[in-house]
């Protein structure tokens, strides 16, 4: 199924450097996409199945400027351990969560929420950059397809939620 209300696009930063940006448009007003989106244990309600992902930190979490979350997921069949920071915390407006350890050499994923007539416009923008130098580039193709389905599938999780 394809969620004609989400916009995907992809490129190319300096220094080997990758985004990934989606917006997505949602018939709930900007405080309760906020509030959803602030609770880490709906992370694993939008997450693909495949990526077996699992919280590792004690539950519930406080988010906040400085919280750290730990995870377990599966990329490709690979079993990985991920840890972010939330960088920045302005509720209701934005947040911003970094890679400390995991699969990529940097993760910066930036959440924004901005309400329209028609809701709410959620927008990520996620930087990165694949390991391994000049090697891990010949996997780019393979991992802007595993985003694309992941934020699809995130896009259309959120849908029905808020349906």
């Amino acid at each position: 199924m394809r969620d004609n209300s989400t916009i995907i696009r992809h490129g190319d930063l300096q220094n080997g450097n990758h985004f990934l940006e989606t917006a997505t448009t949602l018939p709930l007003p900007v405080d309760e996409v906020f509030a959803f989106f602030s609770d880490a244990g709906n992370l694993e309600r939008i997450t693909p199945p495949e990526l077996a992902f699992q919280i590792v930190t004690g539950m519930p979490i406080k988010i906040e400027a400085g919280t750290i979350i730990e995870y377990r997921l599966r990329l490709f069949g690979v079993p990985f351990r991920w840890r972010t920071r939330i960088a920045a915390w302005d509720p209701v407006v934005q947040f911003v969560d970094e890679q400390i350890r995991g699969p990529y050499s940097t993760w910066r994923h930036q959440h924004t929420f901005e309400p329209v007539e028609e809701g709410t416009r959620m927008i990520d923008r996620v930087e990165y950059r694949l390991p391994l130098g000049p090697i891990g580039g010949l996997a780019l193709p393979l991992v802007r397809h595993q985003l694309d389905r992941i934020f699809r599938y995130r896009a259309n999780a959120i849908q029905m939620v808020g349906s």
